[in-house]
């Protein structure tokens, strides 16, 4: 395993390589200081999870997201010094996976690795049937997304939410059902996570993150989505 550390505090660096090469002394990991290294070092070195920091030297974190997304789908951990929602929130609408404040212990570290891992390299049933709902395609067996016979690209996680809103079309699918599924039972209480997700499958889907033509929320209960001719 390919693990590539963004962060310009040492202190942090050595304590994220050691969780690492306990747990898996096999991995591989690498180190950057800024985000323009960084960035070098995704394309370079092709890692399999990415630990950013929002705060760096050259440019901040959200940014680094961002840029990556545009031409890789790896997993991507935040780390930042600042708890509060706003940063969680739009970290997660940069395109990352997850999001640690530091402090953090061992545990934390590797619980919130192993499940953005765990959500990357679960396979969904390979059903070997089309999803058709107006201008969107969905072939089970390949995984793979079109509007209007343009391919999506979407990460892991989004098209597992779409496949469990889409092999449950009609029906409203509680918020703690769809965490559960996509994220795991420990991702149960986190809403934001499916909030945001929801917006950037809309945004894909729709082409704004407002729109709810698809993907309808019912208030205080979860999301279902709307199947058309």
């Amino acid at each position: 395993m390919k693990v590539l550390i963004i962060d310009d505090e040492p202190d942090v660096i050595e304590v994220v390589d050691l969780c690492f090469s306990l747990r898996w002394p096999e991995a591989d990991i690498a180190s950057a200081t800024t985000g323009d290294e960084g960035l070098s070092l995704v394309e370079k070195e092709k890692p399999d999870i990415i630990l950013l920091d929002i705060m760096l030297p050259d440019t901040d974190g959200f940014q680094v997201c961002q840029e990556i997304r545009r031409f890789s789908d790896v997993p991507i951990v935040m780390l930042t010094a600042r708890g509060g929602e706003v940063d969680k929130v739009r970290g997660l609408e940069m395109g990352a996976d997850d999001y640690i404040t530091k402090p953090f212990s061992h545990i934390e570290l590797l619980a919130r690795v192993r499940a953005v891992l765990r959500r990357y390299e679960s396979q969904l049933p390979a059903i070997g049937e089309v999803f058709e709902s107006g201008d969107l395609r969905i072939d089970f067996a390949s995984r793979s997304v079109t509007i209007r016979g343009q391919a999506v690209r979407l990460t892991p996680t989004e098209y597992s939410l779409l496949y469990h809103l889409t092999r449950n079309a009609g029906r409203v699918l509680p918020h703690h059902t769809l965490l559960a599924k996509v994220w795991g039972r420990e991702y149960a209480d986190e809403i934001d996570y499916l909030k945001v997700y929801v917006r950037r499958l809309r945004q894909k889907l729709e082409g704004d993150p407002e729109t709810t033509g698809r993907i309808v929320s019912e208030r205080g209960v979860g999301y279902k989505f709307v199947a058309v001719a």
